[in-house]
């Protein structure tokens, strides 16, 4: 493996971003489109104005804390790809303990449903971390295979055993009521979810920067057996790591409950734990970084509408957007790793 200093990492994230930026002006050319004038829409629809930075910001929330569900684990050399799944069963772990405390203080009962989706996602994936360790279970197969258990059982539930039947349009569980949702920053339209993910990903780079515990991780990713030579706990630090991390997508489905829907159902399958992925790949699965890749992100979420309407193009253009990010991180992986890019010249 070769080391990389942070101004490869940087250079390498950028030539990814900028290699899929040509490809989707060839893609908007192809119709007939000027890539100038819709990187300017794009760039409008996500920064443009202050709504659109609250759009941005408000879908930015729950790739922080997806993001880090992948981000935490690779760092320990592990693929997990279980955000989706980890995210709806903390949302619905969040509904099964928050539909029992209408009475209690609003202030404990939020921290209550937050440390409960945690508990609920970091438990999801801390499963295929076990498995990975003691049954040599392939993690990134069984992580994904969890996000479908995950969803069956969530749409299993609300529209049976928790299903409330006053919700109409679509089959919901139980709402936690409006008592217990948690609002939106002072003079802003963005829910604090954006609080939380912020505070997420300091906690967790001060935790992989300044502790022992950082250092012992990155050497189990760069190098299995000079983990198991220095003697270090390798199954407690995937356990860990992969707890973390789930725990991260199980509180943004927490935070997709009390803070956006106040119950569970289809709507919180939208795809942030997949997009959380390209987070943490383009982030370089630095959590400081997660910060910005998802604040990028979710501007071009955002700004799908835009492009609808002044272009005529698909919403799913900026689906499109994202796999030509995805393809071109893993193609600068490939390039950096064949072609010794950045090496010095042999003395």
């Amino acid at each position: 493996m070769l080391a990389r200093s942070g101004a490869e990492t940087a250079a390498i994230s950028a030539a990814a971003l900028l290699g899929a930026l040509v490809l989707f002006g060839a893609f908007v050319a192809l119709r007939g489109l000027s890539p100038l004038e819709v990187y300017a829409a794009l760039f409008l629809g996500a920064f443009g104005t202050w709504f659109s930075i609250e759009q941005t910001l408000t879908q930015a929330a729950p790739l922080m804390l997806t993001g880090l569900c992948t981000a935490l684990p690779a760092r320990a050399g592990l693929l997990v790809i279980g955000g989706e799944g980890a995210l709806v069963v903390g949302g619905v772990a969040t509904v099964l303990v928050g539909a029992t405390l209408a009475g209690w203080p609003p202030p404990l009962a939020v921290a209550l449903m937050c440390m409960t989706g945690a508990l609920a996602g970091g438990l999801w994936i801390g499963a295929a971390g076990a498995l990975r360790h003691w049954r040599g279970v392939n993690e990134t197969i069984c992580t994904l295979l969890l996000n479908y258990i995950a969803i069956a059982v969530m749409n299993h539930l609300v529209t049976g055993p928790i299903r409330d039947f006053a919700q109409v349009l679509k089959p919901a569980s139980w709402s936690i009521g409006e008592r217990l949702m948690i609002g939106e920053l002072p003079g802003t339209s963005v829910h604090w979810g954006l609080a939380f993910g912020v505070v997420a990903c300091l906690l967790t780079w001060g935790l992989m920067r300044h502790t022992t515990f950082g250092f012992a991780v990155d050497i189990l990713g760069g190098n299995v057996r000079a983990a198991q030579m220095a003697g270090l706990p390798i199954g407690a630090m995937v356990l860990a790591t992969c707890f973390v991390g789930g725990a991260a997508a199980g509180l943004a489905g927490t935070i997709e409950i009390v803070a956006v829907h106040g119950f569970a159902s289809s709507s919180l399958v939208v795809g942030y734990g997949y997009a959380g992925i390209l987070v943490a790949f383009l982030a370089r699965q630095n959590p400081l970084a997660v910060v910005f890749v998802a604040i990028l992100l979710g501007g071009i979420s955002a700004s799908g509408g835009l492009l609808q309407r002044r272009f005529g193009l698909p919403d799913a253009a900026t689906l499109v957007l994202r796999g030509l990010l995805f393809v071109a991180v893993l193609a600068g992986n490939t390039l950096y790793g064949r072609f010794k890019i950045f090496r010095p010249p042999a003395a």
